[in-house]
């Protein structure tokens, strides 16, 4: 059997940079998973020197050092940490020198800005983002529907809240989502409280299998549930779509992330960086 060292996710901050980062990059190795230690918050001489210790003893315990990634900022702790008797792959050394080159400015070492609150207007316009999606969530409320910047509608399980609320917190777009029922499909047109607002529709659709395995998690064997019953609103919702000239995806195969980005890039919505 292969074996694969273990691997450390070093952060001063979050660690939600580099676990995304890591994560991504290994997915291009087949059979690539293997344990993975986070240490978060590293933001100390004391704590560094405790982790160096650490990952030294881990190596001698299994007999394999450990492969650590790391996002620390701080230059002296970076140091630091290269002390540990193991392969440290540094984020910031791959990446900042050629774009601090290309920018022509030396990097500010801002430890934990990549996350933190950045201006106090944006983390007000994050916080009305996620209160609004959550306030507009499954047709809810109707009165106030001008306000929103995306109104997402499908079919029931189809992926309309997760993908609300994750492009309220990450990107701070006033997200608010409505479900297709039968009475919809029957009269073959969008609902009355939709019709105002077409140039902000989106649709989401989702294979009837992955739809009826998920709702048979909910209801198990239900008529809501049944394969016959999701196949026929899906045909139903994206028949509507095409006859409205919404624009639509299918949420079967990809993550909350990608789905919430697809949104974004077929409407046009800019991405800040």
């Amino acid at each position: 059997m292969e074996e694969r060292p273990a691997i450390f996710l070093i952060s001063d901050r979050t660690g939600i940079t580099i676990e995304k980062l890591v994560h991504t990059l290994l997915t291009q190795f087949d059979n690539a998973t293997t344990d993975a230690h986070f240490r978060a918050f590293q933001d100390t001489p004391e704590k560094i020197s405790k982790l160096v210790d650490e990952i030294d003893t881990f190596a001698e315990r299994e007999g394999v050092a450990p492969l650590v990634f790391s996002s620390v900022v701080d230059e002296s702790l970076r140091k630091q940490l290269k002390t540990a008797k193991t392969e440290i792959v540094d984020i910031f050394d791959i990446f900042l020198p050629n774009l601090s080159t290309a920018l022509h400015k030396p990097m500010n070492q801002n430890v934990g800005k990549a996350h933190g609150m950045g201006t106090e207007s944006e983390y007000e316009r994050r916080v009305e983002a996620v209160n609004y999606a959550l306030s507009y969530d499954d047709g809810a409320r109707i009165k106030g529907l001008d306000k929103a910047d995306l109104i997402l509608m499908g079919v029931s399980r189809s992926g309309k809240t997760p993908t609300c609320l994750y492009l309220a917190m990450q990107y701070k777009v006033l997200a608010a989502n409505y479900p297709l029922t039968e009475d919809d499909f029957m009269e073959g047109r969008l609902p009355e409280p939709l019709k105002p607002f077409k140039e902000k529709l989106f649709g989401l659709s989702i294979t009837p299998e992955r739809l009826h395995q998920i709702r048979e998690e909910r209801r198990p064997g239900s008529k809501y549930a049944s394969i016959d019953q999701c196949r026929r609103e899906i045909t139903a919702a994206e028949s509507l779509y095409r006859q409205q000239g919404i624009q639509f995806v299918d949420s079967t195969a990809v993550s909350i992330e990608e789905l919430a980005i697809a949104v974004m890039q077929q409407i046009g919505m800019k991405r800040g960086v």
